[in-house]
């Protein structure tokens, strides 16, 4: 069996998790210290000031937002998202009252096309746009930031499935006000399950801070909680539970923190990897309509190998049949699903993925003798 994932927590992770839960002092295994150390470590890895560690990605999708409402940084009630994407970038906005709009894929990189999403911002002005960046591959961010300059859009990156994927060598996930990243298994790292994100803005990272944990100010900096207190007048008594803002608990746990620590220190060797399969598979594979590159300012991170043919039954047959995991691209188009009840007009690219395209493994693990087997069957529908 060529699995699509390969874990990334292996033995010497177990073996070390189980040393440090075997101290005589029972560490603690809820949210604590290593939570804010993994948070730095984070931070520092990607180039942003803060980060957030949360119980998963969809989780810090649906944080940033509802933090975004409660922040007064909106313009209006419009978020733009990718008609190609995964459930909770739409369901999230929608849960929390956004109006959403969607906008097509290009056949490339497969984030929003430029044209469809310079046209929604001129046409809705919305306050946001949540750029995914499927299976690793790199948008054109400068194309992308530009747009959310001149037009006042606030950005947001999902790099759930991009992790360690660059633009001129800054990491995806930097470029935006703020980032949602996956530790679920399966995704470049793990912590069994968990999220981050990531920010450079200050008052926001203190906003998430309280949202995560009920809206209270026990994971502020001691300076933000007197000035809070203060302006409350609000005893440090109190204050333990008084909660200046709605919040949720999405609180990961320090068990979590431990795995994930070990885990950063292996993003490099994976993500290497990831990029030499994907280079491999880009020359091999002479069957896709797809146009697949890594342009000189991009390094891909592959998460997995997207595939476009019009007899896509008969090759996911034939993969299937020989052992191979295949799945649908992505979520396919989001449009078609049945939480959705806005337009479908103007998809015309996510259509086509819909109906016609798949992904194929890759990770770590996966060898040369592995992708030469998954190449040759599709090759064969040339």
């Amino acid at each position: 069996m060529i699995k699509l994932v390969s874990d990334t927590i292996d033995r010497s992770d177990i073996d070390s998790l189980i040393e440090w839960l075997s101290q005589d002092d029972i560490p603690r295994l809820t949210k604590g210290d290593l939570t804010w150390e993994l948070e730095k470590k984070w931070a520092n890895k990607i180039g942003t000031k803060y980060s957030v560690f949360v119980n998963s990605g969809s989780s810090s999708i649906l944080l940033t937002l509802a933090a975004l409402k409660e922040s007064g940084k909106l313009k209006n009630n419009k978020i733009v998202v990718p008609a190609l994407s995964w459930a909770t970038d739409v369901s999230s906005p929608m849960l929390l009252g956004y109006d959403v709009k969607m906008c097509d894929c290009n056949l490339s990189d497969l984030s929003c096309d430029l044209e469809k999403l310079e046209n929604l911002f001129m046409e809705e002005t919305p306050s946001v746009f949540i750029l995914v960046s499927p299976l690793g591959l790199v948008p054109k961010m400068k194309e992308v930031v530009g747009l959310c300059d001149k037009y006042g859009v606030i950005l947001l990156e999902d790099v759930c499935e991009s992790m360690g994927s660059k633009f001129n060598d800054e990491y995806l996930g930097s470029f935006g006000f703020a980032s949602f990243f996956s530790m679920y298994f399966g995704h470049h790292l793990s912590t069994i399950e968990g999220g981050f994100i990531n920010t450079n803005d200050e008052d926001f990272y203190h906003l998430l801070l309280m949202m995560r944990s009920h809206g209270w100010d026990r994971d502020l900096p001691k300076w933000k909680q007197q000035e809070l207190r203060e302006e409350h007048g609000c005893t440090d008594f109190d204050a333990l539970y008084n909660f200046y803002v709605p919040g949720m608990n999405l609180r990961s746990t320090d068990l979590q923190a431990f795995i994930g620590l070990r885990a950063i220190d292996k993003l490099d060797k994976y993500s290497s990897k990831r990029r030499e399969n994907f280079k491999y598979y880009v020359n091999k594979l002479k069957v896709n309509q797809l146009n697949l590159e890594e342009r000189h300012s991009d390094y891909v991170s592959s998460f997995a190998i997207p595939v476009v043919h019009p007899m896509r039954v008969d090759i996911i047959r034939d993969l299937m049949d020989n052992g191979i995991e295949v799945r649908p691209l992505i979520a396919g188009n989001m449009a078609n699903k049945p939480m959705w009840k806005g337009s479908k007009e103007g998809l015309e690219n996510c259509k086509l993925l819909d109906e016609q395209g798949f992904y194929i493994p890759n990770h770590q693990d996966l060898t040369k003798e592995n992708i030469d087997k998954i190449v040759n069957i599709i090759n064969d529908y040339e």
